[in-house]
Order: structure tokens, then sequence, then C-alpha cells
């Protein structure tokens, strides 16, 4: 960190939340170390609401000295490690990748988790959880529908660039890496149809960071086959 003080960082997560997923990736990506506790936000007396009113994962609390920083959810964590670098770390130098980087970042916020998250991992995971039934047909074939328009605007991108938004890996391969493991998990994405797309998940699975997601299992379903595979 910029001061030169160690803080101790306490992660509260989810492991198949995109945000808490891309917070650990961004943790890992700055090479801290950081102790979880993980949470399931939708229990009445989740701990998350001690420190986050929306009740949301993930939550970030960082000690120092004196009051602990509590941060918010994916982009407040996300903006604070990017800041505490004294060189850019997931926000590139260049102004117009910078820029793209946001961009792309605030469309898997909104735009991927409106239109494909609340609708696939809403019948894949949240049902089984609740226990509110099983997967709706209607409703996956809608979400898959989605899916493949985000997959053919990420192909293309990746067509003409190294990484997401140019020449170097951003927190928008982080935040776009984290949704798509989390649909992986479940089968979800054809990656036949997606020769680029593929590559660019082949090479962000195998950071380092990425390595503790793929440890990760939903409790009473197994991943497919080659989910934590680096080469597939």
């Amino acid at each position: 960190m910029q001061s030169g003080v160690m803080a101790a960082l306490e992660l509260f997560h989810f492991p198949f939340d995109p945000g808490s997923r891309a917070a650990r990736l961004a943790l890992g990506e700055a090479r801290l170390e950081w102790t979880e506790t993980l949470v399931r936000p939708w229990e009445p007396d989740c701990v998350l609401g001690q420190f986050n009113p929306s009740g949301m994962p993930p939550v970030l609390r960082v000690t120092d000295t004196g009051k602990p920083l509590i941060l918010c959810e994916a982009p407040a964590i996300l903006g604070w490690l990017e800041d505490a670098q004294k060189a850019p770390l997931l926000l590139p130098a260049d102004l117009s990748e910078r820029a793209e980087a946001r961009r792309l970042t605030g469309w898997f916020d909104r735009r991927f988790m409106d239109e494909v998250n609340a609708v696939l991992l809403h019948e894949r995971m949240e049902k089984p959880l609740l226990r509110l039934g099983p997967p709706e047909a209607r409703a996956l074939r809608e979400g898959r529908d989605a899916l493949k328009g985000h997959l053919a605007m990420m192909e293309a991108l990746l067509n003409e660039r190294d990484w997401l938004t140019g020449r170097r890996m951003s927190q928008a391969d982080l935040v776009a890496g984290a949704h798509i493991s989390i649909l992986d998990y479940f089968g979800e994405v054809s990656w036949k149809a997606w020769p680029g797309l593929k590559t660019w998940y082949m090479r962000l699975k195998s950071r380092p960071s990425f390595r503790p997601l793929l440890a990760d299992r939903f409790q009473g379903l197994a991943p497919v086959a080659h989910y934590a595979d680096l080469d597939f």
C-alpha cells in the first residue's frame, strides 16, 4: 500500500456472488494477504447487515489503526485497491483504455446482471438455495438468449484486442471473469461457439488470483467437468 503500513484485511463474501468473486480476484492481483468470512446474505441474521445497509456482499473490513474502514460492495473495494497503489493496478494508464474499462465494468454490473444473472442465476442457484422449486424452462430460454448476446459482444471485442479493454488486463476482465466463471460452473457457456472468448478465459483462469475460485463448490451440485481445467 502507498503508506507502507500493512493493514489487516477481512473479506465478507459469498463464493457464488459475482461481486464477491471480483473482489477476491482484485485482492489476488494486488498480492495482498487477507482473511475471509463466508456469508449467506439471504439469511435474516447475516452479519453483513452490521456493515452494509443493503445487506449485499462483498464487504472488506480494513483494520490499520483507529476505527476500521468498511468498504461495501465490489466498486468501492476495487476503487480503494486502485487508489492505494503507487502505479496503475487494474485501470490502464492509457486514458482511452481506462475509460473503456470503466464502461465495461458498468456494463457487467448493470446490463449483464439484469439481463443474464437475474434470470439464469435465479433459476439455477437462488431457487435451490431458497427452496423455490425447480427452474422454469421459459426463464432459462430467455436467460440463455440474453447470455448469447453478451458473449457475442465480448467475442467481437476480443477479436480486436488482447484483453477486453485493449493491450493489458484491467478490472473489466476481472469483473467479466467473475460473472462468466459462475455461469461456467453451471454449464451455461457453450465455449465451442466463442473461440476468442475461450482463449481469453483460459488466460484469465490460469492466473494465480483465479485459482481459489476454481476450488469453490456449490452445495449439492458439482461443477461441469472442465470447470477447474486450465486448458479445456
